[in-house]
């Protein structure tokens, strides 16, 4: 087995057994989820266990094993949940006729999710490093990369760069400054959107100032 077969097999023991079906399953993954959430705020990764989700979540381990088989599976969902209204948001932004605004209130809504809840998002950021080769290439982080290059075609400038790489760049810088602005405890969400923004237009070589 290759290492991309490896990737993918690896990849499906990490999707959730079943999907829940009805209201009362449904239920029961999101207080599942908010558990983990819960955890991962209180204790971090250290107590980060499924035995402590469970008990968080007020269900069985058997419970939370008939749905995710793993603690990743899990930290792969939530990470799904946490950034479906940002992906969600920062899509429709990107549609924005002006590219400069547009620009802007991606960063916003960014700064925005990571101030929402500081320590969760720090957390589940370097997870999903840690488990990118892992994440469904459906999924949101994989949905925004493909809307930010689409954007990043019609930026001024972009023949010089790749916007594949542009696009993967920008969501690290992007990342890499509201995290040590959550480690710092900043939350004034003005200042830090306008010191993301200068770095991301210094990437994209575009004057700060008109």
């Amino acid at each position: 087995m290759n290492n991309s077969q490896s990737r993918k097999a690896a990849a499906r023991g990490l999707a959730p057994r079943k999907a829940p079906s009805q209201s009362r399953s449904a239920q029961t993954v999101e207080t599942i989820l908010e558990g983990a959430a819960h955890i991962l705020e209180q204790l971090g990764l250290e107590g980060y266990t499924t035995n402590a989700i469970a008990a968080k979540a007020g269900v069985s381990i058997g419970s939370l094993y008939q749905y995710f088989p793993s603690k990743d599976a899990v930290t792969i969902a939530l990470i799904e949940r946490e950034s479906s209204e940002l992906v969600r948001e920062a899509k429709a932004a990107l549609l924005g006729d002006d590219r400069r605004s547009a620009l802007r209130q991606l960063i916003e809504i960014a700064v925005r999710y990571q101030l929402r809840r500081p320590r969760l998002a720090k957390l589940l950021d370097f997870e999903q490093d840690r488990l990118a080769p892992l994440l469904p290439t459906s999924g949101n982080v994989a949905t925004l990369h493909t809307a930010l290059v689409d954007f990043l075609n019609g930026w001024p400038g972009a023949s010089a760069r790749q916007p594949q790489v542009a696009a993967s760049d920008l969501m690290a810088i992007m990342s890499a400054l509201t995290d040590s602005a959550g480690r710092r405890g900043t939350m004034d969400a003005a200042k830090l959107a306008n010191s993301i923004e200068g770095a991301v237009l210094g990437y994209l070589a575009e004057p700060t100032t008109g």
